[in-house]
């Protein structure tokens, strides 16, 4: 395989759009996930039909949310994004009412791929949402993005999306504009995105230096 990652990918370019489905418990998950990969994307394939679900997003974070979305894929997030209010640290106990609606999101959009949290992240909802993303969307391409935190869960993944240096910034710089209610959390600053792109980037040798890692547990390839 030539090229970024993105081009391997269960529906090519000329069967029709690509659908994208990006899942965060949180209103910056997304965006420090897989924000670089999502500007990535729109640029290969433009036309990706894309869904973008916040599950607790209340208040002043509703609004990030939404103004973020806009920023990382413009018009689209007019269509493209919902936000809920689902208690924040307390999703497992609130797991029936998030399958509900992990349901619905089913029933009206059949993703080719998923992008979700990693199943081993320490924190209590996003272990939730990476598990309903795999028990309800079996069919798709499922890829677990990572979040540096306190917690010290990093772990080694094996699926990578090389940036380009103007994408890196731009995530970067849109992650500061957007989160203003984060900024006072010590690990949420510049140095922390770009240096974890930067690690990424030289694990898989990345031509500018930069990447965002994934945990892919399934893929399959059609010659």
């Amino acid at each position: 395989m030539s090229g970024s990652p993105l081009l391997f990918s269960p529906r090519k370019a000329d069967a029709g759009p690509l659908k994208v489905l990006l899942l965060g418990a949180h209103s910056d998950d997304i965006e420090i996930g897989c924000g670089g990969t999502v500007l990535e994307l729109l640029k290969a394939r433009p036309d990706t039909d894309l869904r973008w679900v916040v599950f607790s997003a209340p208040g002043a974070r509703g609004g990030e949310a939404r103004d973020a979305a806009c920023l990382f894929i413009g018009e689209r997030a007019e269509t493209a994004v919902q936000l809920h209010e689902f208690r924040d640290g307390f999703f497992p106990v609130q797991l029936a009412e998030i399958k509900e609606t992990f349901e619905a999101i089913a029933r009206a959009f059949q993703p080719d791929v998923v992008f979700t949290h990693r199943r081993e992240d320490r924190h209590q909802d996003h272990r939730a949402l990476s598990d309903l993303a795999w028990n309800t969307f079996r069919r798709a391409t499922i890829l677990e993005y990572e979040i540096p935190k306190w917690d010290g869960d990093m772990g080694i993944p094996n699926f990578f999306v090389p940036l380009s240096t103007e994408s890196t910034g731009e995530k970067v710089r849109l992650l500061m504009k957007a989160f203003a209610t984060q900024r006072s959390k010590d690990w949420f600053d510049e140095e922390t995105f770009r240096g974890l792109a930067r690690l990424r980037g030289m694990e898989c040798r990345a031509p500018s230096g930069y990447a965002e890692a994934f945990f892919a547990r399934k893929l399959s390839m059609a010659w």
